[in-house]
């Protein structure tokens, strides 16, 4: 093993804050190893006025990323599993999965307000937050908002906002868990597959054992049944359809958001040996798409 880690990050204050989450752990787990964090910015944080779905979706988030472990310039690359596309390049694999966060979707508020009001403007650019929130909050608006979560406050602040929504994961990781106005639970609002999981992509046939003791397999089950769903019904980063594993013992129960077109969706849940976590996704998948 090497004694430098290189390791590649958006430019963030987010993605540098999780890509510290991996230093702090290598450099637990492997003394006489020093990590160092290389940021780059990616296209999706430069190209902030258009819709995601117009211009590639969120694996824009990873291309300048992946180029990197390519070329050899960084040794692995951090990122918030929700925003990897579900199908990864086979030379270059997630090696480690991070202990999740919180999952849950959370709505802020414009400050000095403690309510959306009726008839409001909620900033929210997700389809799958959409759908879901037309029903808590029918008669409010709901409009595009992009940007990392301080451009998304200032523009809370500064702009014709009511509120806007964000992960709970990003927001507690920031140390900013003051901002949150309501939290929705997981049945009320399904969040999108791997949310509040950290992702660790490397090369392919390389050692990464020292990764080892960072690596949750809870996660790891937890993400292949959510993505596997998700895959199977041709969803991706900017799809409104979602998934929630939840791994007890030896158990994983997995709900799944099937959307149908027109705002119209439902949700199901499927219960099975932990171990077959990416079977119970196709299964579910398979189950919801029958019906």
């Amino acid at each position: 093993m090497q004694s430098i880690i290189r390791i590649g990050s958006r430019e963030s204050r987010l993605a540098v804050r999780q890509a510290e989450i991996v230093k702090e752990a290598v450099e637990s787990s492997c003394p006489g190893v020093k990590a160092e964090i290389v940021t780059m910015k990616t296209k999706g944080d430069r190209i902030l006025d258009q819709s995601l779905e117009l211009i590639g979706g969120k694996g824009l988030f990873v291309k300048e990323l992946e180029k990197a472990l390519l070329e050899g310039s960084i040794d692995i690359s951090v990122h918030s599993l929700k925003d990897m596309p579900m199908e990864v390049p086979e030379d270059l694999p997630i090696v480690a999965y991070g202990e999740r966060e919180d999952p849950r979707d959370v709505l802020v508020y414009k400050p000095g307000h403690t309510s959306v009001r009726e008839g409001g403007v909620i900033g929210t650019s997700s389809r799958r937050r959409t759908i879901q929130l037309k029903k808590l909050y029918p008669s409010c608006v709901f409009r595009g908002i992009r940007g990392n979560v301080q451009t998304r406050l200032r523009r809370l602040e500064e702009e014709a906002f009511d509120g806007t929504v964000l992960a709970a994961a990003g927001l507690r990781r920031l140390h900013m868990e003051a901002v949150i106005g309501r939290v929705f639970s997981v049945e009320e609002v399904v969040p999108a597959a791997g949310q509040g999981i950290l992702a660790v992509q490397g090369r392919k046939g390389e050692d990464y054992s020292w990764l080892a003791a960072y690596d949750c397999k809870k996660s790891r089950a937890e993400a292949e049944a959510e993505r596997a769903f998700t895959a199977a019904l041709g969803g991706g980063c900017t799809s409104p359809i979602a998934a929630h594993a939840q791994m007890a013992g030896t158990e994983l129960q997995l709900t799944g958001l099937y959307y149908a077109g027109e705002d119209t969706y439902w949700t199901q849940t499927k219960t099975g040996d932990a171990g077959k976590a990416r079977e119970i996704g196709l299964a579910l998948a398979e189950e919801m798409r029958r019906r």
